[in-house]
């Protein structure tokens, strides 16, 4: 901790510089999901279709070694052109969520270029099967050469 302060202090100080508006804000929604009488509501039924979706990814993978998808249903958007709308944001992340319930390892990865945007491919793994994913990803990116290829942002930082 250091400087004196106590320990409540150390976790606001830490908070407020290390998560920015839209960490605070998912935090703050998942705990008032949590909150008594949201928790049968909302946790439980969670619960149960998360438990499905692990189940649907057990299945999957008796039949595969790995899942490939995008990564998000549209092309990168401009920095900050999404924080004022939350819903928007969100709706950016349904294609990484059910890897995130599932109990299984997944990267992304850039796969080309849209109106001088990138576009991400998802590779999912079984879990703890980081090593599959990392190698299917690593062979989607030496067959695809996207390393070649520069957006004007790439080109800008170089």
């Amino acid at each position: 901790m250091g400087s004196g302060r106590t320990l409540i202090e150390e976790y606001q100080a830490t908070r407020a510089a290390g998560f920015g508006p839209e960490v605070r804000r998912r935090i703050m929604l998942g705990t008032y999901a949590l909150s008594s009488g949201y928790y049968d509501a909302y946790y439980l039924q969670a619960q149960k279709v998360r438990t499905l979706i692990i189940e649907d990814f057990a299945r999957a993978f008796q039949q595969v070694d790995a899942l490939i998808s995008a990564t998000s249903p549209t092309v990168a958007f401009p920095l900050g052109a999404k924080t004022q709308d939350p819903v928007a944001m969100y709706l950016n992340d349904i294609l990484t969520l059910p890897a995130n319930l599932g109990n299984v390892c997944g990267i992304s990865v850039p796969c080309g270029l849209a109106d001088n945007l990138p576009v991400g491919l998802q590779v999912i793994a079984p879990g703890f099967r980081e090593d599959l994913a990392l190698r299917v990803a690593y062979a989607f990116e030496t067959a695809a050469g996207f390393s070649r290829l520069r957006s004007p942002l790439m080109e800008a930082a170089a």
